[in-house]
């Protein structure tokens, strides 16, 4: 449902849907059947390149169904490293192992693309991209400052446009659930209560 939300503020109509999505599924089950399903797009489909986004468990089952059937991957947002593969769990070993099937590698930044080149990855394999998600962000902006009247009242064209200082986050990763994202939340009403400009 959230993604459903997400597409249609894009405007992007998805011409297949996995719809594997279920409560409490074990990254293995998505995984195989992530796997499997994408299969059937590939075949159906043939495409010339699979590009796969970031890090999820979706990102490198989908590049795994490409490379099983030898299809080259191009990986957008490539190059995010921590160095430790079990932080954030399973998120840096999805970045790992999809850098080692990929054949392009969309990387948003100067550290991303040094990140990969520490990795073993060929620098005529790299493309420095830009950041998706500051692209992301930059487009919300601007269709929000066009929204009617109506959102005007829910306040959030107002809060776009009030010329205060606007802190976007994310606390979607597993590491965050519970306590973490108390702390989170904790660490925002502070910023907000000492400095009346955010």
């Amino acid at each position: 449902s959230m993604l459903d939300q997400v597409l249609e503020f894009f405007e992007i109509t998805p011409d297949f849907d996995l719809n594997v999505m279920q409560p409490n599924q074990s990254l293995n089950r998505l995984s195989a059947k992530i796997i499997d399903l994408m299969d059937g797009v590939l075949e159906s489909s043939k495409p010339d390149i699979v590009l796969v986004h970031g890090d999820t468990t979706t990102s490198f089952a989908a590049a795994m169904a490409a490379f099983y059937r030898q299809i080259p991957v191009g990986h957008i947002e490539a190059g995010m490293r921590t160095w430790n593969l079990n932080f954030p769990f399973p998120e840096e070993a999805n970045r790992v192992l999809t850098s080692q099937i990929t054949s392009v590698h969309f990387a948003p930044t100067a550290l991303n693309i040094t990140n990969l080149v520490k990795s073993g990855i060929p620098k005529n394999k790299i493309v420095k991209t830009g950041n998706t998600v500051i692209d992301s962000l930059l487009f919300t902006v601007n269709k929000v400052k066009g929204f009617s009247n109506q959102v005007n009242d829910m306040g959030l064209k107002l809060a776009v446009s009030s010329g205060k200082k606007i802190i976007l986050v994310t606390g979607h990763r597993r590491e965050n659930f519970g306590k973490g994202f108390e702390n989170i939340c904790k660490a925002l009403l502070k910023v907000a209560k000492t400095n009346p400009n955010v």
